[in-house]
């Protein structure tokens, strides 16, 4: 099944240029990947211009600033340059009288938006509200909604709300690897390095969504941090491993291809 990598960063000034992503997912057989602006970095050109040099293999979702007042029309510029869609938090909204209006952007650029937030963020009324009135709107939370750990019962809430998101059709989740969730075990055990029982929050993110909204992404370099870019891969192959052929061929790929097209 081709394999893409949903979420991940290439940069000169921070992290890694994109030759180092590349050697990981030649070394994975990670066919496709799509590049997430990082936060804070308005300046898209060079993950433009590695979209552009390897089209066949990467995508780009950009970044803007929405304190500017011209923020809808940096993102239309983007558009015409090639962007597959936006980074955007669950509270943005724009300045002026219509504080949607970067949201309604991407809807009409056909741009899908990756979402980054805190649980309490993706959990509020206000969400809800904004991902019910763009339907037509693909819009994918990141880092299984930021509601990782620990088990405590307020997290645990806050977790049902993020996932009850799966009500609306156009929401997607990525997952990254199960250092994100799992503590790791010490001493470190090989060849699985995490504390056993892992927490569940892999398995409810699929009762909630689905193999169909749901997408792998590596989180790379940041998961260099963590368990690495191969184990984000192989680990959760192997958690969600009694998924069907299709099942996994659309978490780990078919579905960030039809969110983010490369």
């Amino acid at each position: 099944m081709p394999i893409v990598d949903s979420h991940c960063h290439v940069a000169l000034s921070w992290y890694e240029p994109v030759e180092s992503l590349l050697r990981q997912m030649d070394a994975n057989g990670v066919e496709k990947a799509i590049l997430i602006q990082m936060m804070g970095q308005y300046d898209n050109e060079y993950q433009r211009a590695c979209a552009r040099r390897y089209a066949e293999r990467l995508a780009s979702v950009v970044l803007v600033d929405v304190e500017r007042a011209d923020c809808a029309d940096q993102l239309e510029r983007e558009a015409d340059r090639g962007a597959v869609g936006v980074r955007l938090r669950p509270t943005t909204r724009s300045r002026g009288d219509d504080p949607l209006a970067i949201w309604r952007v991407a809807v009409r650029r056909n741009l899908s938006v990756s979402c980054g937030g805190t649980g309490a963020d993706f959990a509020s009324p206000s969400f809800a509200q904004l991902v019910s009135e763009f339907p037509g709107l693909k819009i994918v939370i990141e880092h299984l909604g930021s509601v990782n750990r620990p088990d405590d019962d307020r997290n645990l809430v806050t977790r049902r709300r993020v996932f009850g998101l799966a009500r609306y059709s156009n929401v997607y989740i990525k997952f990254h690897g199960l250092g994100e969730f799992a503590p790791r075990a010490m001493p470190v055990t090989e060849p699985f390095p995490f504390a056993q029982p892992i927490p569940r929050t892999l398995r409810m993110a699929y009762e909630a969504f689905g193999a169909d909204r749901m997408m792998w992404g590596s989180d790379y370099p940041p998961v260099a941090g963590r368990e690495g870019y191969r184990n984000a891969l192989h680990l959760p192959l192997s958690e969600l491993a009694d998924l069907t052929d299709d099942e996994r061929a659309l978490a780990f790929g078919g579905v960030a291809m039809t969110v983010f097209p490369v």
